[in-house]
């Protein structure tokens, strides 16, 4: 071997040590195929292919992923709430797995030290920590399969963060609430959209919502449905005595 490849060989050595680690240190058990979750950290942008010529990136991953919490989840409130109905279960499953709690589950994990791309990390959109841990938990499975799965998803997931009470009385979307109530109490809305940049030059949108032909509030944000929801969640805030009690 070569003097230059036994380097190679060494530092691949010790990178795959360091990562072996850490992960361990997540996942709470030892990795069998530690390259199941070197994908699960796979951006796009790099465009890699596996052996066979297709694409290696964590979203097929994230797939799967998000198969296996529902699946857990729906099966733990199953047992959890004998008395929930079809449309409750439904409701607070998608309080677990919203967008907004699997991006606080990656932050959590600082999951996005590990993630590979050709992208700098701070131009990714804030959903990339709720997207790897989904492909982590897929990884997981393709690695111990569901038991070892289930397990790690009580853990991180169930056990820290799912508190049946507290999810009852939180609001998944703050607009659809809104247009919700709007729609039962015969209200006229209308959510007003332009382009409100900032002196940086960054590409926001402003958002006015009216509600009976009254502007009730204004938001921004950098996209239209998280300015439209910053708006509907002030104007909530606003009504929500009498959201309420109805």
């Amino acid at each position: 071997m070569s003097f230059l490849k036994k380097i190679f060989v060494k530092s691949r050595s010790q990178e795959d040590g360091f990562f072996f680690n850490e992960i361990e240190i997540i996942l709470g058990f030892k990795p069998i195929n530690l390259d199941c979750y070197r994908k699960a950290f796979t951006h796009r942008s790099l465009n890699k292919l596996d052996k066979n010529g297709k694409p290696i990136s964590y979203e097929r991953l994230e797939f799967l992923g998000d198969a296996m919490l529902s699946s857990v989840i729906a099966a733990h409130l199953f047992n959890k709430v004998p008395s929930g109905d079809e449309g409750y279960l439904t409701k607070m499953r998608s309080k677990i797995v919203s967008r907004e709690h699997l991006n606080e589950l990656g932050r959590d994990l600082n999951l996005i030290r590990f993630v590979e791309s050709k992208v700098p990390t701070q131009h990714f959109g804030e959903n990339i920590h709720g997207n790897i841990f989904e492909a982590l938990v897929g990884a997981i499975y393709l690695d111990q399969g569901y038991p070892q799965c289930e397990k790690f998803i009580q853990k991180r997931v169930i056990e820290p963060y799912v508190d049946i009470a507290r999810l009852e009385g939180k609001v998944i979307s703050y607009k659809s609430l809104l247009i919700e109530w709007c729609q039962k109490e015969k209200r006229t809305f209308h959510y007003d959209v332009f382009e409100d940049n900032a002196i940086t030059g960054e590409r926001l949108f402003g958002v006015k919502l009216s509600i009976d032909e009254k502007v009730i509030a204004k938001a921004r944000a950098t996209s239209k449905k998280k300015a439209e929801e910053k708006a509907s969640q002030r104007a909530y805030f606003a009504f929500q005595e009498k959201i309420n009690t109805k």
